[in-house]
């Protein structure tokens, strides 16, 4: 029952999102029709932005129509994040000095999809909208005031392989870890929870955290902004250093032995962290 809940869900997201990204049309249609070349100061302008409302507007429309209930509002959502993917790939492909702030709209829309479609849950943590918000306002007030330091390609590219590399790792951990994966650690086993040692497991004791942590940083890296780079970079650490704690008691008190022999075995994948100390 549960599981084919989460399918029903799973397609109904994927068939959202694709609505959603539909927004891409607007500026083909307009390269089209009128100018050759994808003008990002098109959708500052008022044309771009009634034509964005209206899509959205239609779209939001025709969700409601097709769905009910709760399936509206995964639906919604999930149109929600296609919007901005879409968004993020017509900033990206402008001749614009704002396409590292594209790429970082895409990587941050497609990881939250991806989260969703993965386990059909999003969970916004209220210190992660204010991290997100402090990165936009560096980016924004940095572009203005200094803007040769959001001109450093090489640096751009380097956390852009960082997101890259952080995301296929961690969904690589949720999907190897399939039904045992969950975003709250558990304080009672469940009949089907078993110790994954295998795939990514076998390189690191927490390849989900890992993939998160390079994730996150990179993101700024890819934004060049200097005081979020170290502050997401802290912040993530202490985090996960903490988490892991918590999380490594309640596996050796579900696995006991074979969970300890494991720790010592494989390292967690996280710089100076080493986990719970074991007698």
């Amino acid at each position: 029952m549960a599981a084919n809940k989460l399918v029903l869900e799973g397609r109904v997201s994927i068939n959202a999102f694709i609505v959603g990204l539909s927004v891409v049309i607007i500026p083909l249609i307009r390269a089209w029709f009128g100018h050759l070349d994808w003008v990002f100061d098109y959708l500052t302008e008022t044309p771009g932005k009634i034509a964005i409302c209206i899509h959205i507007a239609v779209t939001n429309g025709l969700l409601l129509i097709i769905y009910k209930g709760p399936l509206y509002k995964v639906a919604v959502r999930a149109c929600f994040l296609g919007v901005t993917f879409g968004c993020g790939l017509i900033i990206s492909f402008s001749e614009t000095t704002w396409t590292h702030f594209g790429w970082y709209i895409c990587s941050l829309s497609f990881f939250h999809y991806s989260e969703y479609l993965v386990t059909a849950i999003i969970n916004l943590f209220l210190e992660y909208t204010l991290a997100a918000v402090s990165s936009w306002v560096e980016f924004t007030v940095e572009k203005l005031t200094v803007p040769e330091l959001k001109q450093q390609t090489w640096l751009s590219f380097l956390g852009l392989l960082m997101v890259l590399c952080g995301e296929s790792l961690r969904k690589a951990a949720m999907l190897t870890a399939g039904s045992n994966f969950n975003h709250i650690v558990q304080n009672e086993k469940a009949r089907s929870h078993v110790l994954v040692t295998s795939g990514v497991y076998s390189y690191f004791r927490h390849p989900s955290y890992v993939g998160w942590f390079y994730w996150s940083t990179g993101t700024q890296v890819m934004l060049c902004n200097p005081v979020c780079i170290l502050g997401y970079t802290i912040a993530s650490w202490r985090f996960f250093r903490e988490r892991i704690e918590e999380e490594e008691l309640s596996l050796i008190h579900f696995f006991g032995e074979d969970y300890v022999e494991y720790k010592k075995k494989v390292p967690t994948g996280l710089p100076f962290i080493s986990g719970i100390r074991v007698n």
